[in-house]
């Protein structure tokens, strides 16, 4: 019969495990060499940046332009070029337009005031739809009716008009 390893009394911990000694000097290791490079890559930067001003070309002396470091551009300098225009803030650009589309839809307005053209709030919109329903076309093959005559369906072809009138 086998024994049950759970019952056999020598249920011990391996003694081979790492010490926490050990864990806590890698993780003192992990975080100094983490700042190390972080300042390496700082200082890498900083010098690249240096580097960068002391040889960036001329500016044309057309621009008239109190800075000399041609990559630091001015609050209003972007409403100078025609649009489309790159975004500043993204997200408050999209959350004022998706705020200027919701006024629009729950709101009355002018489209073209000269051809009289409005538009409404969409929940109205969809109110006045369920009353008078969508326009429809008429059938293929009938004639609309002409003015003054009942809206009865009038067949096309002839075959059909012959059948009718015998």
């Amino acid at each position: 019969m086998t024994e049950n390893p759970q019952n056999n009394g020598n249920n011990e911990f391996e003694h081979q495990d790492l010490s926490p000694g050990s864990v806590y000097a890698f993780l003192a290791g992990l975080a100094v060499a983490g700042i190390i490079v972080y300042f390496v890559l700082w200082g890498l930067y900083h010098f690249l940046d240096s580097y960068r001003r002391a040889h960036q070309p001329p500016q044309n002396p057309l621009v008239q332009q109190t800075e000399t470091d041609t990559r630091i551009v001015p609050p209003n300098e972007n409403t100078k070029f025609p649009q489309p225009r790159l975004e500043r803030n993204e997200r408050t650009e999209l959350n004022d337009f998706r705020l200027e589309e919701e006024q629009r839809l729950d709101s009355y307005g002018w489209v073209d005031q000269q051809a009289g053209v409005i538009h409404i709030p969409i929940e109205r919109a969809m109110q006045l739809i369920v009353q008078q329903g969508l326009p429809t076309t008429p059938k293929t093959g009938t004639i609309p009716p002409a003015e003054g005559e009942p809206a009865t369906q009038q067949p096309v072809n002839a075959r059909s008009a012959a059948k009718q009138n015998d």
